[in-house]
C-alpha cells in the first residue's frame, strides 16, 4: 500500500493528532475543507489490547474521511504490536502512526509518548515490533528530545528511520518545553536533510500563511496542523489556495 503522505511533486496539509479535538466530526469538516490527510485521537495500546470500549470507538471513522491514520502510544512493545494488529484487521486505516511526542504528565509517566525519548533503544523496539504486526505504514510523530540535554532531532530522526518508520513528523520542541516558547523549525529543516523518508513539519502553525512559510524555510513534504485548527478548520482552504498560488478566500 502508498503512503498516504505526499509526493515529492505535492505537499501535504494533515490534521493532527489532539484528545478530544481529533474526533470524527471535526475531521470530516477539515477534510472538507481541504485537509489532505487526517489522524484519530492519540489512543492507548493498552486500552486497544484489553478491548476498552471507549478506545475502541476513537478508532472508529467513516469513509468519507480517508486517508486516515490511527495514532497509538504506549511503552511496552508487546501491547504495541498487539494493538497495531488489533487496528489493522479490525478498523483496516491507511496507516499507523505511533505518537512519541505527547508531553501529558500521565502518559509520560507510564513512559508513553515523549516519554519514550529517555530511552532510544525502547524506541527501536516498539518501532520494529509495530511493523512486525501489520502491513499497513508505519509512521511516527515526536519532539526534538526530552529535554535540551537530550535535544537530538537529527539522532532521534535516522534512528527512527532506521527502525522502519516510513514517515517522520517533528514538532520542534522538546518534552519539558511543552507548548511554551517557539517551535524550531531550523530543526525540521536540518532532518529534511538527513533522511530519507517524508518529512512532516509540525509547531506553531497558525495561518495560512505559516504553511507557506514552513515549506519555504524547511523543504518539509507537509506540515501537521494542530492548535491553529482549533475553531478555525477553514486554514486547511486557505492554505490550499496559497499553496495552489490562488488568492486567499474571504474570511467566512
Amino acid at each position: 500500500m502508498q503512503l498516504p503522505y505526499p509526493s515529492e511533486h505535492s505537499f501535504g496539509l494533515i490534521l493532527a493528532p489532539m484528545a478530544g479535538v481529533s474526533e470524527a466530526p471535526f475531521r470530516q469538516v477539515c477534510r472538507g475543507m481541504g485537509a489532505d490527510v487526517v489522524l484519530s485521537e492519540f489512543l492507548s495500546s493498552e486500552a486497544i489490547r484489553r478491548r476498552i470500549r471507549n478506545t475502541l470507538e476513537g478508532a472508529e471513522f467513516e469513509e468519507c474521511e480517508r486517508p486516515i491514520g490511527i495514532q497509538i502510544y504506549g511503552s511496552d512493545p508487546n501491547a504495541m504490536a498487539e494493538a497495531a494488529g488489533l487496528i489493522t484487521e479490525h478498523y483496516e486505516p491507511e496507516f499507523i502512526d505511533i505518537n512519541f511526542g505527547c508531553p501529558v504528565k500521565k502518559v509520560v509517566q507510564r513512559n508513553g509518548g515523549s516519554g519514550c525519548l529517555r530511552d532510544l533503544d525502547l524506541v527501536d523496539r516498539i518501532i520494529r515490533a509495530v511493523r512486525g504486526a501489520t502491513h499497513l505504514p508505519v509512521t511516527v510523530k515526536t519532539r526534538s528530545g526530552w529535554n535540551d540535554e537530550l535535544r537530538d532531532p537529527v539522532g532521534i530522526a535516522l534512528r527512527m528511520q532506521d527502525s522502519g518508520a516510513e514517515a517522520f513528523t517533528l514538532h520542534a520542541r522538546t518534552r519539558t518545553q511543552m507548548f511554551s516558547g517557539r517551535a524550531d523549525w531550523d530543526e525540521i529543516a536540518l532532518v529534511v536533510e538527513a533522511l530519507d523518508i517524508p518529512v512532516i513539519g509540525n509547531g506553531d502553525i497558525q495561518s495560512p500563511e505559516d504553511v507557506v512559510r514552513i515549506r519555504e524555510h524547511t523543504g518539509c513534504a507537509g506540515v501537521m496542523i494542530g492548535r491553529g485548527a482549533f475553531g478555525n478548520p477553514w486554514l486547511f482552504r486557505d492554505a490550499q489556495a496559497l499553496l495552489a498560488g490562488r488568492p486567499k478566500p474571504p474570511v467566512p
